[in-house]
């Protein structure tokens, strides 16, 4: 087996890094300045729109996008080690590149199920980023875990689509650029088969009946890098019906084509930030003293850092041979890989990240270092994109199908 990186990942690589160290690193400390200085939190600092030009500058844009018309027509193995990067910074370095979520996901939507006006309307401003976008599916009132569940109402009226319903952390809602919602409903609540039940529709956010009604906290954190989290009210907000995407009834199909990019994504740069908080806990180790000795020579701190090391070094190459089996046999045949890496990336990023803020004592859950945020944001990613429990029922069961 061959674990080296191609030329062009390889160059790509050098070339972020770069951009990480020069530009990046700098303007986390003067993105705090400046949103502490702006009038609303979720208004976007000035410093990221220079991160965004320079990037695009240097040809670090869209590189999750494997259509070569639309992005840099990058397998998901080559995007690996990028998004890996990105993870490191992810307050600011997906959003520079323009490969943050939750707009990654809507324009592999609208890339592969749009129109071609509402690729043009929504998707090419996207690509520039010009604009943001949501994806409203979850809602408070069901267990959205199991994605038939949701209430939300489409219902045809002539040429329109009529949309009623509450959703809640519906990532990206509260950053005043987000211009569109690709809203999950359903126009046939009686459907026979549950997974034929719902559709997708465009809703611009100025759309009358739609409320963005009020920001939702991350473990208290304003989770800026995702452009804010909200609760948005439909209360019969109406768009044509021109603005469906696909076919009435492909929702749930869409969902999961989403997700299935999405979920990965999230564990490409969750082993950035996993790596940014041993390279942290190494720094605090050898620059502290206690008891008589550097932390650094604390046996228990050195089981941390070898364990920290060894489990990032399992889940990379877990994710690299997932990216693989979706460039080779698509998403359903990496179905099992996709589901354990998101069971097992979040669970043990997350405590990796814990023993980082062990070991910076009252600095580690403080606004001096990025892990408390850093921290939260992991712990989340175990309910994004399905919690563990349901990628645990499927795959137990794909595993004892051969038994039963």
């Amino acid at each position: 087996m061959d674990f080296a990186f191609d030329a062009r990942t390889e160059e790509l690589r050098e070339r972020l890094l770069t951009f990480m160290d020069t530009h990046v690193y700098p303007a986390e400390a003067v993105a705090a300045e400046q949103r502490a200085a702006l009038g609303s939190p979720w208004e976007t600092p000035a410093v990221v729109a220079e991160l965004k030009a320079e990037a695009r500058k240097q040809g670090l844009w869209n590189l999750f996008l494997p259509d070569a018309e639309h992005g840099a027509g990058l397998t998901n193995l080559q995007y690996a080690p990028l998004a890996e990067i990105t993870g490191r910074s992810p307050q600011l370095a997906p959003t520079a590149v323009n490969c943050g979520a939750p707009d990654t996901g809507n324009m592999e939507v609208l890339a592969q199920f749009g129109t071609e006006a509402q690729r043009k309307q929504w998707l090419e401003p996207l690509l520039a980023g010009e604009i943001r976008s949501a994806f409203a599916m979850t809602e408070p009132e069901v267990a959205s875990s199991d994605a038939t569940n949701i209430t939300t109402h489409i219902e045809r009226d002539g040429d329109d689509y009529v949309i009623t319903g509450r959703k809640f952390y519906i990532s990206g809602a509260m950053n005043p650029d987000c211009k569109i919602f690709i809203v999950m409903g359903k126009t046939d609540p009686d459907g026979a088969d549950i997974r034929r039940q719902q559709s997708m529709v465009l809703v611009p956010r100025d759309t009358p009946g739609v409320e963005v009604r009020r920001a939702m906290t991350v473990y208290g954190f304003e989770d800026h890098w995702h452009g804010g989290h909200a609760e948005v009210v439909f209360d019969h907000a109406r768009v044509p019906v021109s603005n469906l995407v696909g076919e009435e009834g492909g929702g749930f199909g869409i969902a999961q084509a989403r997700l299935g990019p999405g979920r990965i994504h999230h564990c490409m740069r969750l082993i950035g930030m996993a790596e940014r908080a041993i390279e942290l806990m190494c720094k605090r180790a050898v620059a502290r003293t206690a008891f008589g000795k550097p932390l650094a020579q604390q046996g228990v701190v050195q089981e941390w850092i070898a364990d920290a090391r060894v489990a990032v070094e399992q889940l990379r190459l877990l994710v690299l041979k997932t990216a693989w089996l979706m460039d080779t046999v698509g998403n359903r045949g990496a179905h099992t890989e996709i589901q354990s890496i998101k069971i097992a990336t979040p669970r043990t990023v997350v405590d990796i990240i814990d023993k980082a803020v062990q070991l910076h004592g009252a600095g580690g859950v403080s606004q001096d270092f990025p892990l408390a945020e850093l921290w939260a944001g992991a712990r989340t990613l175990r309910l994004a994109d399905g919690p563990d429990e349901v990628h645990q029922r499927s795959l137990a069961r794909r595993e004892l199908k051969t038994y039963l």
